[in-house]
This record gives structure tokens, C-alpha cells and sequence, in this order.
């Protein structure tokens, strides 16, 4: 009798566990199907934007930086970053590290560990990581900060559509103060191992940043009050407005405040940060370079219709600060 009660328990626990198993590995199938037809459709469309970039004529664009997308095509394949320092990267030199503590993967940014979400494989962080080295190079349009554009020692911080972290991990020793919001559920507890050794001055908030404030979104200006701000990095998919839209008082009684706003999601996205934030007293420079987009689902001319600058950045006129 104890042996077939063994025998039932037995079935009981690992037929489940045998079906989880199977299901897993029928979703990582069709996961990684996903992302070839993905990378097929995206290859697809940058071959199409590639050809027309070469069919255009050098002697009738003055533009610089278009002038360099043409020279990358000529020597490599379709890239969002179509500029040479773009090459200096490769996925196999990041190295992805264990915490058995922790039971799960990082990579070593400045030094620090910067954590991933615990079912991301040893590829995928490669990848990913990488991709983040490139959009921060010096010569890359998605770099945030500039040397007149930077986290000073003891500013408060604001970083808004966190991901993974890397910009506020950069400055987690320099910052007084750091605010993650963040709410894709599967970067949250990857932030906080991030951010463990700094936890007593790191605040993380689980909400979508916007012109109003309910129970899933906040505006800056409700959230903070009446506190001092330094520093507002934001790559919220194409409601950048919106932020700036909820944080006028902000805005307006920081006489310090820098902006670092991404401004490549919709095509009319940078000339309406920029216009809003000259509105409102604001010095603005548009990151050099551009990047490509293949969502349009129309491939026009001029190739004005699918490049996009990658940043706004601005800062507060005020007599300490001279514009460039």
C-alpha cells in the first residue's frame, strides 16, 4: 500500500510539472519564432530605406550627417544607427555574470551590477546590453548626457521609463537623490538588485507619468510637490508631451532644471519639445546624428520622413548658463 501511495504521489507531482515543462518549452518555441519573423521584416525594411539612401545623389544633399549614412551603406548593412561608431561594438564581448544569491544574471556597467529580469537568458542580455553601449556612445544621436549636459554632484534626480537602469546607475554614487518610475513588471525587481546598495536615497514608483494623476498615472508636478528637481531624463515612447504637460510647476520654479527628452517615437515629437520648452524659458539642442525608423509604413521622399533626431536636451536660461 505505501508503494502505490508513492507510485500516486509520484504522478501527482511530476505529470504538472512534466506539463509546465512542456508548455514552457512550446512558449520559448514560439518566442523564438516571433523574433524571426521580427528580424526578417526588419531587415527587409532597412534593406528598402538602405537602397534608397544610396540611390540619392552626394552632390545635391548638404547635410553632413546625411552625407555619413550614405558612406556607412556603402561598406555595411542596415543599422538604426547608421554611423560608423556603430562598428566598435560586438555582442560576444559582454561578459554575463551568475549571483547565485540572487538567482539571477547581470553584466558589470562602471564597476556596478546592472541586474536583468531572472528568465532572460545569457543571448538575450548579451544583446540587449550591447544595443545600450551603442545608444550611449559619445557619437550616438541617443546619448542622453554631454558634458554641458550632466548630472552634478548632489542633484536630484528624475528618470522616467527606467527599463533596466543604466543611466541613473551611472550617476547612483553622484546623485543626493533618484527617482526610477518604471512600469513594465519585469524590470521592477531587477531594479531593485540594481540599486540595492544605494536603496536609502533610490525611490522606485510603479506608475505611467502623464498630464493627470489616477491610480495608474501621475504627474510630476502631484507627485513632487513642492520638492526641488535637478535632473529629468525621459524615454516614455512618445509621451514626452504629456510629462511636460504635468510638470509645469516644475518647470517653472526649478531655475536649475535640465531635461534630457527622447524625441524619436512620432515623427513630430522633437520639433514639439523643443517648442514647448522654448515656450517656457527653456535653452534646447537636438543630439547630433540621426536615427532611421522602419515602422513608418510608408517609405516617402524626402529622407526627412523617416529620420529622426534622438534627444531633445534643455536647460533653464538663467545667468549661470550661456548658450552654446
Amino acid at each position: 500500500m505505501i508503494f502505490i501511495q508513492v507510485i500516486k504521489m509520484c504522478i501527482k507531482w511530476f505529470i504538472p510539472y512534466g506539463i509546465i515543462l512542456l508548455r514552457r518549452k512550446k512558449l520559448q518555441e514560439l518566442q523564438k519564432l516571433e523574433k524571426a519573423l521580427s528580424e526578417q521584416q526588419y531587415q527587409e525594411k532597412g534593406t528598402e530605406i538602405k537602397k534608397y539612401f544610396l540611390s540619392l545623389n552626394k552632390d545635391d544633399i548638404d547635410d553632413n550627417e546625411i552625407l555619413e549614412i550614405i558612406d556607412y551603406f556603402m561598406k555595411y548593412k542596415f543599422s538604426i544607427f547608421p554611423y560608423s561608431f556603430s562598428r566598435k561594438y560586438h555582442v560576444m564581448d559582454i561578459g554575463v555574470f551568475y549571483d547565485k544569491t540572487n538567482k539571477t544574471h547581470y553584466v558589470l556597467h562602471e564597476n556596478k551590477r546592472l541586474y536583468y529580469p531572472d528568465d532572460w537568458e545569457s543571448e538575450n542580455i548579451r544583446t540587449h546590453y550591447n544595443g545600450l553601449c551603442i545608444e550611449q556612445d559619445k557619437d550616438s544621436p541617443h546619448r542622453y548626457e554631454t558634458d554641458e549636459f550632466t548630472v552634478k554632484s548632489g542633484d536630484i534626480i528624475v528618470d522616467v521609463g527606467v527599463a533596466e537602469g543604466i543611466w541613473a546607475l551611472s550617476y547612483a554614487e553622484k546623485a543626493g537623490k533618484i527617482y526610477l518610475f518604471e512600469c513594465d513588471k519585469k524590470w521592477i525587481k531587477a531594479l531593485r538588485k540594481t540599486f540595492e546598495p544605494w536603496k536609502e536615497k533610490v525611490v522606485i514608483v510603479d506608475k505611467y507619468v502623464s498630464d493627470t494623476s489616477d491610480k495608474k498615472n501621475i504627474s510630476l508636478d502631484d507627485f513632487f510637490n513642492k520638492e526641488r528637481i535637478d535632473f529629468i531624463k525621459a524615454d516614455i515612447e512618445g509621451m514626452e508631451i504629456k510629462l511636460l504637460e504635468g510638470s509645469k510647476e516644475i518647470l517653472a520654479r526649478n531655475s536649475n532644471l535640465t531635461l534630457l527628452l527622447c524625441a524619436y517615437h512620432s515623427a513630430n515629437d522633437a520639433t514639439e519639445i523643443k517648442k514647448y520648452l522654448e515656450l517656457n524659458n527653456f535653452y534646447t539642442e537636438y543630439s547630433k546624428r540621426y536615427m532611421l525608423i522602419i515602422n513608418d509604413e510608408v517609405l516617402e521622399k524626402p529622407y526627412s520622413k523617416y529620420i529622426r533626431r534622438g534627444l531633445v536636451r534643455a536647460k533653464k536660461n538663467n545667468s549661470e548658463w550661456t548658450k552654446v
